[in-house]
């Protein structure tokens, strides 16, 4: 017992590794401020797109929504970050970071606007219209505040594990939580670093996942 203590809650080693796993958990919520408006605004632009009345765009939307659901994330960030050096590109950790995640977290967010915009009845577009407003008006004042509504709590969950796949980042050398942690590990023999991000996780995510569960329960009575 004392032997798995002092390997995985030795907390001395906690201690001293505590100032680089702060600046790691500093950028991954760097990281978290610039994918997750990426991908909350490309969900709703493809969600547009796989409702539009444009066959073609449609058609078209729905099959990237497929590719990239399809596509590990993990495999979408190495071919961006290692494959892209052979067409002359080289882009960044944080540049191939945030566009795997725009590619990714794009088409599952635009699932959800999707399911939200259509649990909105034909009648409320037909409201919208009658009281003057475009077709566009009609979308943002009326169909897409009961939209965002309606599956709030399905957008908050994506969030989450949107946050929890910034760990990924790691693959590629860009300085997150698990990276720092890692690295730590490697300079101390010992696994308590990557206990303490961990926790560090947990304490970000658990008020998310209980804010989720609340609204769940909210929406359903």
């Amino acid at each position: 017992m004392d032997v798995v203590l002092q390997q995985f809650l030795n907390f001395e080693i906690m201690q001293k590794v505590w100032p680089l796993l702060l600046r790691g958990l500093g950028t991954t919520l760097l990281l978290c401020v610039i994918v997750i408006p990426l991908g909350l605004g490309g969900g709703l632009a493809v969600a547009l797109a796989t409702t539009s009345r444009r066959t073609w765009l449609r058609w078209t939307a729905i099959a990237l929504v497929d590719l990239f659901r399809a596509v590990p994330p993990l495999v979408l960030l190495v071919l961006l970050y290692s494959g892209l050096p052979f067409a002359g590109i080289r882009p960044s950790p944080i540049q191939a970071v945030a566009i795997g995640f725009l590619l990714n977290t794009s088409s599952y967010y635009g699932e959800v606007y999707r399911a939200g915009i259509e649990s909105v009845g034909r009648g409320q577009w037909e409201a919208g219209r009658s009281t003057g407003l475009s077709g566009f008006q009609t979308l943002a004042y009326v169909v897409l505040p009961q939209a965002v509504r309606n599956v709030l709590p399905d957008l908050i969950s994506n969030t989450v594990e949107v946050v929890k796949l910034t760990s990924i980042a790691s693959v590629v050398s860009f300085p997150e939580l698990l990276y720092s942690a890692d690295m730590a590990r490697s300079l101390t023999f010992n696994s308590s670093p990557v206990v303490l991000a961990a926790l560090m996780y947990l304490a970000i995510l658990w008020p998310l996942v209980r804010l989720v569960s609340r609204l769940e329960r909210r929406i359903a009575s």
